[in-house]
């Protein structure tokens, strides 16, 4: 039996590795982990991130709900254990990204310190850091780009974040913004330091 299991997964020793990736890329794949509430700023943040990088000859890729949700993700709903599958199937695509050598940016509230130790020890320490937009709930719910404060307000969206479900702020993420208080051009310029100071 062990035979037959050491001879399931051949393939892995004769694909190219990581290291001949990234010489190809000229760069380093690393995985930008945004937390923070719905409305926050993830995605814009994260969008002029991607533009930055680009501009700098840097491949990069943006996962967030809007391209996961609405394809690998489809079959699942918001329930305690859809919403850890989610993030961990998240981490599993993210860590494909980061060892091909892309730095990867995904866009998730992951509300607990549960759900982003599970995507940090699944992406690997070295690779993952932590960006906490730290935008106060009374900005997010005033922005409400989707109207979900609203609905939730009313008991229309169950279990919505940062209203009738808890959000547990990072103890010690790598960095710390409040989209209230910066300006994009300064968040951008954050993000991007810590990327390419990697």
């Amino acid at each position: 039996m062990a035979d037959t299991l050491t001879s399931i997964y051949p393939i892995f020793d004769k694909m190219m590795s990581r290291k001949d990736k990234e010489s190809l890329l000229h760069q380093r794949g690393i995985m930008i982990w945004m937390t923070g509430l719905s409305g926050s700023g993830k995605s814009t943040v994260a969008i002029g991130v991607e533009r930055e990088l680009h501009k700098r000859g840097i491949l990069c890729r943006i996962l967030d709900g809007d391209n996961i949700r609405t394809g690998i993700n489809s079959n699942l709903g918001f329930s305690e254990e859809d919403r850890r599958e989610n993030i961990r199937r998240i981490a599993e695509i993210g860590k494909l990204f980061v060892d091909t050598g892309i730095v990867t940016i995904a866009c998730f509230v992951s509300p607990t310190n549960d759900l982003r130790q599970m995507a940090r020890e699944i992406i690997g320490e070295e690779d993952f850091r932590e960006v906490y937009i730290a935008t106060p709930l009374e900005e997010c719910e005033r922005r409400d780009v989707k109207g979900l404060y609203a609905r939730a307000r009313r008991g229309e969206v169950k279990d919505f974040t940062g209203i009738s479900a808890p959000f547990e702020p990072p103890a010690a993420p790598d960095l710390n913004l409040d989209t209230s208080r910066m300006t994009l051009e300064e968040e951008v310029k954050a993000v991007v330091g810590l990327i390419v100071n990697n």
